[in-house]
């Protein structure tokens, strides 16, 4: 689905003259009421700071918004397909629920029939709508200046004593058989996306993946063979500045200058994620733009492979590499996420991210 939409005045000239043409196509949430409506609602219109513009309903369920009662955004698309309305309607009622295939098919639908319904619908899965709408919940009480532990277990995503035993069995050393050896330390890290895994020695951040990436456990132990070190579960000052720096990312969309990384790659590896580090907020690039961009003109193939082997997410922004036609390609991470991100640095478009140098 598009991120690209007229400016927000336009968007708020078309609200204020509740233009029709824009239904399906562009949202508006209030911040005000927490809910989000069509351009052509008949309520009345929010003030101009009060109103935040969205390309998809994804977009504002992820933000936080809850459907608007009285234009009911999701009706077009209730109307289109029986199946639709029947699942959207069973979200409305217990969006906490974290839905998998097997509820799916136990409710008598062909989960692959489910699956290319909402693509034609949203861009993307039932299972990625309601997902994203636990995570708007979790989005919501996050404005709220709630902890964000407490927004992430309201947004699904489990306690923290469930990640730490996790990263236990990931790690999957003991204190004695990491005796002698030079140590990298993980910790986990809380983020409105769901927790992330931080490895990183005194100085510099090696690792940072979403804890639920199918890929983790290989990339802890490529890891571990190419710094030749242990890895234990403890805390470090880095592991502060990287939650401070992600903090300041999901708020402004920004990321600090001041973290140090340390990706363990090749040469080549390196130099596409220090390319990657100097696109700037809301810019994308497709792999062959990116190769002609490091003076690799035919190496999309070998850039696109080192971009999926980039090992620390958001601050080396692999998720801003989309396909050549403009769509969504692969992200570790899961699309919704890639999605999140795109929207949310959107809406930042005009500041500059600076680059920064990979130590």
């Amino acid at each position: 689905m598009s991120l690209l939409l007229p400016s927000d005045d336009t968007l708020y000239a078309a609200l204020v003259a509740r233009d029709v043409a824009y239904d399906g196509h562009a949202f508006v949430g209030v911040t005000t009421t927490g809910i989000f409506c069509r351009l052509s609602c008949p309520a009345r219109k929010p003030k101009r700071e009060n109103s935040r513009f969205f390309a998809s309903v994804a977009a504002c369920f992820e933000a936080g918004f809850r459907p608007c009662q009285r234009c009911r955004p999701l009706e077009l698309f209730r109307r289109r397909d029986p199946l639709v309305a029947d699942l959207l309607d069973r979200l409305d009622q217990a969006p906490e629920i974290p839905w998998c295939e097997d509820g799916i098919t136990a409710l008598g639908y062909d989960a692959s029939t489910v699956r290319r319904a909402f693509k034609r619908a949203f861009g993307m899965t039932f299972l990625e709508l309601a997902r994203v709408r636990r995570l708007g919940q979790g989005v919501g009480r996050l404005a709220t200046e709630e902890k964000v532990i407490a927004a992430q277990m309201a947004a699904g995503f489990g306690s923290s004593s469930g990640f730490r035993e996790a990263v236990g069995r990931l790690l999957g050393e003991t204190p004695a058989a990491l005796r002698g050896r030079t140590l990298l330390f993980a910790d986990w890290v809380e983020t409105p996306l769901g927790a992330m895994l931080a490895v990183s020695d005194t100085q510099a951040l090696h690792l940072l993946e979403f804890f639920d990436r199918k890929a983790l456990l290989a990339e802890l132990t490529r890891l571990r063979t190419l710094t030749g070190s242990g890895i234990t579960f403890d805390r470090t000052a880095v592991h502060d500045q990287v939650t401070g720096a992600l903090s300041t990312y999901f708020a402004t969309g920004i990321a600090p200058q001041s973290l140090r990384l340390a990706p363990a790659g090749s040469p080549f590896n390196r130099r596409v994620w220090a390319a990657l580090r100097k696109l700037s907020t809301g810019e994308t690039l497709s792999y062959g733009a990116l190769a002609e961009s490091m003076a690799t003109p035919g190496g999309a193939r070998a850039v696109a492979r080192a971009v999926g082997a980039n090992p620390i997410a958001l601050f080396i922004p692999c998720h801003r590499i989309i396909g050549q036609d403009g769509s969504m390609t692969g992200y570790g991470g899961g699309l919704w996420r890639k999605r999140w991100l795109l929207t949310h640095e959107a809406r930042v478009r005009n500041h500059v991210l600076p680059s920064e140098t990979i130590q």
